[in-house]
């Protein structure tokens, strides 16, 4: 013990020129937005390229539980695509008559008049949400607010503020984008919101994570009058055009009336497993800074489903 008191006080010029300096840099980063922001997207580089250098040895580690995940996901998609009765299968455009008489006719078999408009083939898949695949090279699952690392950046289109998606549904969204890497806000994090709604019946609501159990959210501004069923599925509504409508979220597991109330305390349970999560796809869509634009305009402050 004497020889440590003994080398600080030798040495405590030294010392105390470092911390000074390192208190200086802290302020100057801190009240100066631009030096602020250029330290977190450098920090954010050298944190990626650690981050991928031990991915790549983990990885090499796991290649077969890798590759029994992805064989098991092109199996669900090859069979989406083979079904054998052709259901759920549509045209790659919509044609549409040109002549008055087969509108009328349409229009009295029911067809939407939407169809119509503009009297031209409509594309029956519009490609609004681009995907950017991704490698999940962090992610933090015991934190109150967690957050994951993707391997792509701005050189791959990644931008702050687009949405992740994985196989099983909602992941999250970006929050810094570098050059080759981006951190996401995971669904797992205390300011996370996330417009959703139930698929039996269409009601609206909130995802909230409580910041205990990673594998279970809540659902939070179900009326209490709605009937609610175990086992219902919860998707993203499509309300702010972070996410495409009808993404998977989870499933209901409980519901409980709380006497102080108006709405259910409803429990849900992920449908993305975050304690295996390997790849993900960054959601880009292209009608949203438009639609942003119409609503600022309209004096309609756009819903931001996620704060991080």
């Amino acid at each position: 013990m004497s020889n440590l008191f003994t080398f600080l006080f030798r040495y405590r010029g030294i010392l105390v020129f470092g911390l000074l300096e390192v208190l200086s840099l802290f302020l100057y980063v801190r009240n100066s937005s631009y030096q602020r922001a250029a330290f977190f997207n450098s920090a954010n580089a050298y944190t990626g390229q650690v981050l991928a250098t031990r991915t790549r040895v983990y990885d090499y580690f796991r290649l077969i539980e890798v590759n029994q995940g992805l064989v098991a996901e092109n199996a669900v998609l090859r069979q989406q695509l083979y079904r054998p009765d052709g259901a759920g299968r549509v045209a790659d455009s919509l044609p549409v008559a040109k002549d008055s008489l087969t509108q009328v006719r349409l229009q009295q078999l029911g067809r939407p008049d939407s169809l119509l408009l503009g009297l031209r083939q409509l594309p029956a898949r519009d490609p609004d949400y681009p995907l950017i695949p991704a490698r999940v090279i962090n992610n933090s699952l015991r934190k109150v607010d967690n957050y994951l690392t993707l391997n792509v950046g701005s050189q791959d289109g990644v931008r702050p503020g687009m949405g992740v998606l994985a196989a099983g549904g909602v992941v999250g969204r970006v929050k810094v984008a570098s050059e080759h890497y981006a951190t996401v806000t995971s669904v797992l994090h205390s300011k996370t919101s996330i417009s959703a709604k139930l698929l039996r019946d269409g009601t609206f609501g909130s995802i909230k994570w409580p910041g205990d159990d990673p594998t279970h959210v809540l659902l939070d501004y179900i009326p209490r009058q709605n009937k609610l069923v175990r086992g219902d599925t919860v998707m993203t509504s499509g309300y702010n055009a972070i996410f495409p409508e009808g993404v998977m979220i989870g499933q209901v597991e409980s519901f409980v009336k709380e006497p102080d109330k108006n709405f259910w305390t409803v429990r849900v349970r992920l449908a993305v497993n975050f304690t295996k999560l390997t790849y993900v796809y960054v959601v880009s869509s292209r009608p949203k800074a438009e639609r942003d634009t119409v609503e600022v305009r309209s004096g309609i402050k756009p819903e931001e489903e996620e704060k991080p």
